[in-house]
C-alpha cells in the first residue's frame, strides 16, 4: 500500500497543498478578512447613526462584558423553558466555539510558535489532547446541528415558521451542518491516506470515518486498493489523496464564504446578540425611556428615530419565536406578534438602505410598517423580553410606536375617552375626584388623612379599589388588616390620582408626566416613612419610574402645573413596596396573627405581571397564601413564566373580538391543568386590574359555578376573622 509515512505525534497542517495553492489560501483569506471586517463596520456605523439612547449602557464596560460573557457561555436564557432548545444550542455554540479556537491554536502554533520562536508546541501531549477535545466537541456541534434540523423540518415546530422564514435561514443551518460533517470527512480522508497512524485513534470520528473508507477499499493513490476483494476504484481516478484534496478546497471554500458572509445575514447574530447582551438596560420596561421636553421631537415619523440601541435589538433577533410563543395577545388571536414587529421595522430598515421608498412607520390600515392595531394589542406584560435569549427591550420599541401613535391621534375611541376623564377628574373612571374615598366610610373605623397627620404607611388606594365595586372589597379588606397590626396608615383622598403606568404604556406620555409632578408635589407635604400601593402598577411606577422623571425639564411648561423640580427619591430612600411586601413584614414581625391552620380552601395563584416579571416578587403573595392555611396548588404557568390577564398596557380598555380571551384561558388553565384540578375552589389575585379581567373572564367563560376570584387580602381577612369589620357581606350585597 502506498501512503505517506507519519510517525511523530503531530501532522501536517497544509498537507496536500502545493506552494502555489498554499499562497491562493492566503490570498483568498485576505480578502474574505476584509469583506468580513468591512461588513462589520458597516453595521455598527448603521447603529452610529441612530438616535441617542437615553439610558447609560456603556458604562462600566467591563463588568457588562464579564456579565454578558456569563449569560451567553451559560446559555441560561435558552434553557429557560425549553430544555431541548438549551442543549441544542449550547451544543452548537460550545462546538462553533471550541472549532474557532482549535483553528486561533493552529495559526499561533504555524505563524508563531514556528516561524517567529523556531519552536512548536502542536506535537506530543498537546496534540493528543487538542485532538481529542476537537473531535468531542466537534461531534457535540453536528449533533446540536442535527438537533435544530429536526425541531425545523422535521416536527416542524411552529414558533420557527413565520411570514420572516426565508431562504437565509436554511443556508445557514445547512452551512454549518455541511462544515461540520465536511470537517469530520475531510479529517478521516487525511488519516485514512496517510496511512492511518496509531496516535490518531484519539481522534474518534475521524478514526470511525478512516475505517469506513478502508472496509470499502478506497484507494489511497490511483490505481491501487488496500483490499484485492473490494473493486479498485483507482482506475476512475477516485483515491484517498485525490478526494482529500477535493474535500479540503471544498472546506475551506465553504468556510471562506460562511464568514464573509457573517456581517450581511442572519449570522450576524452571532456578534450583535452578544452586543445587545453588554449592553441591556437591567431595568428594561420596568421603567421606559422618558421623552424631551421639546414639543418638535418626534418619536417614530421615521426610521431615524430609533435609537442605536433598538437597531441593535433588531440585528439581534435570530427568528426563534421564543416571544411568539409566550405573547398573550398571539395566543388570543390578536394582531400582534413581538418577533414580526421587530422584523418588520428591521426589513424596512433595509429596503430605505438598498433605496426604497419611505412609508409612515405605524398608521391606521395597510399603508405602514405597522399598523395601529397590533401595537393596541400588546398588553405590555414584558413576557416576550422575558423569553428572549439575547435581551431584546421589545417594551422600548413598542412604546416608541404607541407615542407616534398618540402624537398622531391614532388612539382607539375607548382609550382616548380614559385619556380625557383622568385629564378632567384625575382618575380612569372618570368620576369625581371627591368621591375617591367614599369606600372608607362603610368600615368600622376612621381612615387618617396623610395629608394631615404623621403616618407610617402612605398607602395609595389605587383607582379601582377607590371606585370600582368588586374591588372596594378589596381596598377595605387591606384597611382591616393594616388595623388589626395596629400600624398608622393613612391615605391622600381627593389628592390622589390616576398613577400614570398604563396610559404612559399607551404612549400618553406628557400626562404621565403631569400625574408623577402631582404625586410628588402632594407626597413631599406629606410625614411618613413608606408608600404602600395597593395595585403592582401602581408599584412599578413609583418605584422605577417616577424616580426617573427629570421634573425640572419641565418646570417652564404652562401645560405642568406643578412646582417641583428636583428627582423624586433617585437614591431610594424612600421605601415603595406593594401591599403583600408590607403585610409579609408585618406578620414575620409578630404584628399580624396568622397561625396557618384557620383555612383548608385549596386555592391557585395567579402573579401579576407588574409584580412577579417587572419586580422579580413571587414569595410575598405566596407565603400569605400559605399563612392562611389554605393549600396553594400551583398552575403550569406561574412566577416569571405567567400568563398575562388580558389587562396591562391598556387591554383593560379595550374592545377586542378575541378567542379565547387572555382570562377565559387562565381560569381554563387553573380547572384543567393544575394538579387538583377541578377541585380547585379559589383563583387568587393580588392585582386590581386582574381581579377586574379574571371576574370578566368567569363570566364569559362560563365559570361562575366553578370557581371564585379573590385577593390575597380577602383571604387574610377571612382567616384572621375581620370580614363583619371589613365590610365584605355588605359590600358583596
Amino acid at each position: 500500500m502506498n501512503v505517506v509515512a507519519q510517525t511523530e505525534v503531530t501532522r501536517e497542517t497544509y498537507w496536500g497543498l502545493s506552494s502555489t495553492e498554499y499562497a491562493l489560501f492566503y490570498l483568498l483569506a485576505t480578502v474574505v478578512v476584509l469583506v468580513f471586517l468591512y461588513g462589520v463596520y458597516q453595521r455598527f456605523a448603521r447603529y452610529a447613526a441612530g438616535d441617542d439612547d437615553p439610558f447609560e449602557r456603556l458604562d462600566d464596560l467591563s463588568s457588562r462584558i464579564v456579565g454578558g460573557t456569563k449569560i451567553v457561555l451559560s446559555n441560561e436564557k435558552q434553557f429557560n423553558r425549553d430544555l431541548y432548545g438549551g442543549l441544542m444550542h449550547a451544543f452548537i455554540m460550545w462546538g462553533f466555539l471550541t472549532l474557532f479556537t482549535a483553528t486561533l491554536i493552529l495559526m499561533v502554533d504555524e505563524y508563531v510558535a514556528r516561524k517567529a520562536l523556531k519552536s512548536a508546541f502542536w506535537h506530543g501531549d498537546f496534540y493528543l489532547a487538542y485532538k481529542f477535545i476537537v473531535n468531542a466537541m466537534g461531534l457535540l456541534f453536528v449533533v446540536g446541528i442535527g438537533m435544530a434540523m429536526y425541531r425545523r423540518y422535521w416536527i416542524r415546530n411552529e414558533r420557527l415558521w413565520g411570514r420572516h422564514t426565508s431562504t437565509e435561514d436554511d443556508i445557514f443551518i445547512w452551512t454549518l451542518f455541511a462544515l461540520g460533517v465536511g470537517g469530520f470527512l475531510l479529517q478521516g480522508l487525511r488519516i485514512y491516506a496517510t496511512g492511518m497512524p496509531d496516535h490518531e485513534i484519539v481522534s474518534f470520528v475521524g478514526w470511525g470515518l478512516a475505517l469506513l473508507f478502508q472496509s470499502i477499499g478506497l484507494p489511497t493513490v490511483a490505481g491501487t486498493a488496500t483490499d484485492p476483494n473490494h473493486v479498485t476504484l483507482g482506475v476512475f481516478g477516485v483515491n484517498a489523496e485525490t478526494v482529500h484534496w477535493m474535500a479540503w478546497w471544498s472546506h475551506s471554500l465553504l468556510a471562506f464564504f460562511f464568514i464573509a458572509w457573517i456581517p450581511y445575514a442572519k449570522p450576524f447574530h452571532m456578534l450583535s446578540s452578544f452586543a445587545n447582551v453588554v449592553t441591556r438596560d437591567e431595568k428594561a420596561g420596568k421603567r421606559l425611556p422618558n421623552v424631551p421636553s421639546d414639543l418638535d421631537a418626534t418619536n417614530a415619523e421615521s426610521i431615524d428615530d430609533f435609537t442605536w440601541k433598538e437597531l441593535l435589538d433588531q440585528d439581534a433577533c435570530t427568528k426563534c419565536g421564543r416571544c411568539s410563543s409566550v405573547c398573550p395577545a398571539k395566543a388570543s388571536d390578536r394582531p400582534l406578534d413581538p418577533r414580526n414587529v421587530i422584523l418588520d421595522l428591521k426589513k424596512y430598515r433595509e429596503e430605505l438602505e438598498a433605496g426604497g421608498d419611505e412609508q409612515p412607520i405605524i398608521a391606521d390600515g395597510g399603508t405602514s410598517v405597522i399598523d395601529t392595531e397590533t401595537m393596541e394589542s400588546c398588553m405590555a406584560c414584558m413576557a416576550c423580553m422575558d423569553a428572549c435569549p439575547v435581551e431584546i427591550e421589545h417594551l422600548q420599541s413598542f412604546t416608541r410606536l404607541n407615542r407616534q401613535m398618540t402624537d398622531q391621534g391614532d388612539i382607539a375611541p375607548s382609550m382616548q375617552d380614559v385619556f380625557q376623564n383622568v385629564m378632567q377628574n384625575g382618575n380612569t373612571f372618570g368620576d369625581s375626584p371627591r368621591n375617591r374615598g367614599d369606600w372608607t366610610e362603610d368600615l368600622e373605623f376612621d381612615v387618617a388623612d396623610a395629608r394631615e397627620e404623621t403616618v407610617d404607611y402612605l398607602w395609595y388606594v389605587g383607582d379601582f379599589p377607590s371606585y370600582d365595586d368588586r374591588n372596594k372589597r378589596v381596598a377595605r379588606s387591606l384597611a382591616t388588616i393594616l388595623q388589626e397590626a395596629d400600624v398608622s396608615f393613612g391615605i391622600l383622598f381627593d389628592d390622589e390620582k390616576f398613577d400614570g403606568n398604563d396610559i404612559r404604556r399607551v404612549g400618553e406620555e406628557f400626562l404621565y408626566i403631569e400625574l408623577a409632578g402631582h404625586h410628588v408635589e402632594t407626597w413631599e407635604d406629606c410625614e411618613f416613612d413608606t408608600i404602600v400601593c395597593t395595585d403592582p402598577h401602581s408599584y412599578n411606577t413609583f418605584k422605577n419610574e417616577y424616580p426617573e422623571v427629570d421634573f425640572e425639564e419641565f418646570a417652564d411648561d404652562p401645560m405642568m402645573p406643578f412646582d417641583y423640580t428636583d428627582e423624586w427619591n433617585a437614591d431610594g430612600e424612600i421605601d415603595v413596596l406593594h401591599w403583600t411586601q408590607a403585610v409579609e413584614e408585618l406578620v414575620t414581625e409578630g404584628k399580624l396573627e396568622l397561625s396557618g391552620t384557620e383555612l383548608d380552601y385549596t386555592v391557585t395563584y395567579h402573579d401579576p405581571c407588574h409584580l412577579g416579571r417587572y419586580n422579580d416578587e413571587y414569595e410575598a403573595p405566596r407565603e400569605l397564601i400559605k399563612a392562611t392555611g389554605c393549600e396553594l396548588d400551583e398552575m403550569p404557568r406561574n412566577r416569571s413564566n405567567s400568563f398575562c390577564c388580558g389587562g396591562g398596557g391598556g387591554g383593560l380598555w379595550m374592545d377586542f373580538e378575541e378567542e379565547p380571551k387572555p382570562s377565559e384561558e387562565r381560569i381554563r388553565e387553573a380547572l384543567e391543568d393544575t394538579d387538583a384540578g377541578s377541585d380547585v375552589e379559589k383563583f387568587v389575585v393580588a392585582c386590581p386590574m386582574c381581579m377586574t379581567m379574571y371576574e370578566d373572564g368567569r363570566k364569559t367563560g362560563g365559570y361562575e359555578e366553578e370557581i371564585e376570584v379573590v385577593d390575597v387580602a380577602e383571604l387574610i381577612v377571612e382567616a384572621i376573622g375581620a370580614e363583619e369589620e371589613a365590610d365584605l357581606e355588605v359590600a358583596a350585597d
